[in-house]
Parts: C-alpha cells; sequence; structure tokens
C-alpha cells in the first residue's frame, strides 16, 4: 500500500508535476545505484586481505624510496659543506699569509716613502747598464707586487663566494632534514596502518583463515606462472641440479622460518610453506643463486615485489618481499649478480627475503641446496 500511494498521487498531478516528479525519481535511482556501486567496491576490497596489504606495501615502496633519496641528498649536501669549510679555511689561511707580506711592504714604504726601494737602487747605479738592470729589475719586482695584489682580491672574492656557498647549502640541510622527519613521519604511520591489518588477521579466525585462502590461491597462480613460462620462455643451460647444498646465499642473513609444515609464527596457523623466510638487513644485497632468465619482476599479491629466475632443467627460482627489483622479464642473470634489496613487501613485517627453489613447479627445502646451515 505504502509503495502504491506515491504512484497515485503522482497520477493525480498535472503534467508538468508529472515531469518533474518523474525526473526526481529517477535522480533518486541514481543516487541509489551509485550508492550500490560504492557498497560493492567497499565490500570488495574488504574481501581481499591481501589487496588491503599490498595497497599499503606500495605506499610503503614509495615512502622509502622518496626517503632514500632524501637522506642520499643530505649526505651529498653535508659533504658538500665539509668541502666548502675546508676550501674557506685553506683560503683564509692563504689570505693572512698575503696580509701579512703586504704590511711588511706597506710599512717598508711608509719607512722610506713611495718608491723608497727604487730611488735608493738608482742612486748606487754608477753607469747607464747598471742603471737600466736595476730599472728592469724594479719593473719586475712592481709586476710582482701587483699580481700580489690581484691574488690578495681574489682571494677575498672567494672567500666571500665559498661563504655564501655554505650559507645556501645550510639552508639546503635544513630543507632535507624537515622532509626526511616528514618522510619518517609518514612512513611510521603507512607501518602502523599494516601492523593493524596484520593484529586483525592474527586476532579474528576468520580474517586469519580468508588471508591464507587467498595466499593458497596466489601460490597456485604462481605456479601456473612457472609453467607457463617454462613452455614459452625456455632456457637451455643446464647444471642446476647439480649443486644441491653446494648453492651460496642469495642474502647475508640466517633462515627465521623454515620450510614445510609447520604453525606460522606470525598468525599461529597450520600451514605449510613451500619456501623460507631469510631474516637480513633492511635493504640488503640479494643475489642469484644462479645464472639463468628472469620470467617475472613485479608486484605478486602476498608476495610482496618478486622476481622468479628459470635456471633450466626445470628448476626455478623465487625471490619475494623485495625493496627492490633491479632485473626485468627476459633479462640473463649471472649467478652472484645483485638483483634486488631486501624489505617487507611481502605478509611478513620483518625484513628479509622469502626464497623458494621449485623443480618441475614443484617446491623444494632451500636449506638443504644452500651451502652450510643457518637456523
Amino acid at each position: 500500500m505504502f509503495a502504491v500511494l506515491p504512484l497515485f498521487f503522482v497520477l493525480l498531478l498535472p503534467s508538468a508535476s508529472y515531469g518533474a516528479a518523474t525526473e526526481e525519481y529517477d535522480k533518486i535511482q541514481q543516487r541509489m545505484d551509485e550508492q550500490k556501486k560504492k557498497l560493492s567496491e567497499v565490500q570488495q576490497r574488504e574481501h581481499s586481505i591481501l589487496r588491503d596489504i599490498e595497497e599499503v606495501n606500495i605506499k610503503l615502496g614509495t615512502i622509502e624510496s622518496e626517503l632514500g633519496r632524501y637522506r642520499k641528498n643530505l649526505s651529498k649536501t653535508e659533504g658538500e659543506i665539509a668541502r666548502t669549510n675546508a676550501e674557506i679555511d685553506r683560503t683564509s689561511a692563504g689570505i693572512d699569509r698575503q696580509k701579512n707580506f703586504l704590511k711588511k711592504r706597506l710599512r717598508t714604504i711608509h719607512r722610506y716613502g713611495y718608491s723608497g726601494d727604487a730611488v735608493t737602487l738608482l742612486m748606487s747605479s754608477t753607469e747607464l747598464p747598471q742603471a737600466m738592470r736595476t730599472v728592469k729589475y724594479l719593473e719586475s719586482i712592481a709586476r710582482y707586487e701587483h699580481r700580489l695584489l690581484l691574488e690578495y682580491k681574489s682571494s677575498i672574492e672567494k672567500l666571500n663566494a665559498d661563504r655564501a656557498r655554505l650559507q645556501t647549502l645550510r639552508a639546503e640541510l635544513k630543507s632535507h632534514t624537515e622532509k626526511i622527519k616528514a618522510k619518517e613521519g609518514e612512513l611510521a604511520t603507512r607501518r602502523k596502518s599494516k601492523e593493524v591489518i596484520l593484529n586483525s588477521v592474527r586476532q579474528e579466525k576468520a580474517t586469519r583463515q580468508k588471508m591464507l585462502a587467498e595466499l593458497k590461491e596466489a601460490s597456485r597462480k604462481m605456479l601456473a606462472i612457472i609453467r607457463e613460462s617454462s613452455k614459452s620462455d625456455a632456457y637451455s643451460a643446464s647444471g642446476f641440479g647439480k649443486l644441491k647444498g653446494r648453492l651460496h646465499w642469495p642474502v647475508d642473513g640466517r633462515i627465521a622460518i623454515p620450510y614445510g609444515s609447520q604453525r606460522d609464527p606470525q598468525f599461529d596457523t597450520p600451514i605449510f610453506r613451500n619456501g623460507v623466510h631469510i631474516k637480513a638487513a633492511s635493504s640488503a644485497d640479494i643475489r642469484s643463486v644462479y645464472s639463468g632468465k628472469v620470467i617475472f619482476a613485479e608486484w605478486f599479491k602476498g608476495f610482496g615485489q618478486l622476481l622468479i629466475v628459470n635456471h633450466g632443467g626445470s628448476y626455478h627460482t623465487l625471490y619475494g618481499n623485495l625493496a627492490e627489483i633491479f632485473s626485468k622479464v627476459g633479462d640473463i642473470i649471472r649467478e652472484n649478480q645483485v638483483i634486488g634489496k631486501a624489505g617487507t613487501s611481502g605478509v611478513m613485517d620483518s625484513p628479509g627475503l622469502y626464497f623458494e627453489i621449485r623443480y618441475k613447479g614443484k617446491p623444494l627445502d632451500p636449506a638443504q641446496w644452500l651451502k652450510g646451515r643457518r637456523n
């Protein structure tokens, strides 16, 4: 009845009023459709824990990159300030020496009168040739003293320019310091937002199960990438299979979370881990354990910035959680080549490398392939 009444009253309205009512109704429907769309987008976003983490990680990566650039500029400015200060000290010492010599000359002139030395020397000459030599000698002295005065003036000008440069550099130093402070604050805020998401995963069983399901789906997609690349991006090299127990470590660190069935220490949940998390210093160099061809190098949901290398003979290595990637798809890389930097771009909240070794798509325990044990 409630839905019929408005329509009944609309039918009683004049045609102009009816048209206005219809237009208003269409506007309401449009607003409702927009709200439904927004609600659907929110629900879809909330549905993916890994997408939320990835969005935060991408922003964190951008901020860390900017912060690194600001710190590099700060270091460069500090070096320029140190060099400018050293140059000011050298110029000041030279000015002091020039000033002392000129003072001595002024005292001589004051004592004997202007050009007193010249008059004395000329009067002591008894012959014309000797007098001519004396004149040339005096000209040389005059040119030398003139050069000293010009050098003294140049030194003063250089000192003033260096001091002005120093003032500019100090202003730049202050600007860089302020930018770093602002970015560090922004970085802390973003890290806090990631921690909030991870805490919700730890505390809420449904959220945790949802994330683990997403990780399994991500792992399935990654396996599909590896299998597809084995067909289309064949790498003819061999020898990887003979290196079990002899591969050098991809990063300087130790295995914090091992391969295989375990209770995840971060979320206290039984899982099977296809690789290992090697704890390492933030931005530590990541190196390829063997030569090969890069078949994947970008963000991958759940694994952060991920790089996959085909080593031939159906062997692949995976390097995840990277802060930076230095290689691109199609690159042929050498053994021990730096291919990236360790970071926190995956679901882990501690810096390091997520590392996998796969044969025909199946995961192998990296600890059995790496040289020595670091547990």
